[in-house]
């Protein structure tokens, strides 16, 4: 179930944040900065990561949840990635319908892989999920106290 759930919660985010924080990005008045973009890109898909992680992690235990947070945001990054993969094959085959040139143009998502923006795709997805995962956790062992479940096992006689 958590797989089907990382799976589904990862593409959604993926495609708020592909649209919906891009569209917020362009309306904002920053006429040829393309740096801040960037920035406000970054920081707002960020945020939005962090969202759907915590939705993803909403009910879990957050007794390894600095792990947890990790594992979703590889795996959004790796559905993003996939996404990416398949939408861009299923566009020259739509608007060639030629495997030919599919075949020709599968050697250029290597290049694609190996950009900056990649990393950047990696930093947003599995940074803000692992950092909202070690909050939960660490916010989990705050409120038990530094008590665990166990009793301690003193004798008496």
């Amino acid at each position: 179930m958590r797989i089907e759930r990382l799976i589904l919660i990862a593409f959604l985010g993926n495609y708020l944040i592909n649209n919906i924080v891009a569209a917020i990005v362009a309306l904002l008045p920053l006429s040829g900065n393309t740096m801040a973009q960037y920035v406000i890109y970054f920081v707002l898909a960020a945020l939005a990561a962090a969202a759907f992680t915590w939705w993803y992690m909403k009910g879990m235990s957050t007794s390894d949840a600095l792990k947890q947070g990790a594992i979703f945001g590889a795996g959004a990054f790796l559905v993003a990635v996939v996404t990416a993969f398949v939408s861009g094959i299923s566009g020259v085959l739509a608007q060639t319908g030629s495997f030919g040139q599919l075949v020709s143009v599968l050697p250029n998502f290597g290049p694609f892989i190996w950009n900056w923006s990649t990393l950047a795709l990696l930093g947003y997805w599995v940074l803000p999920a692992a950092a909202l995962g070690w909050y939960l956790q660490m916010m989990a062992k705050k409120s038990s106290g530094g008590f665990h479940a166990t009793p301690s096992t003193s004798s008496t006689m």
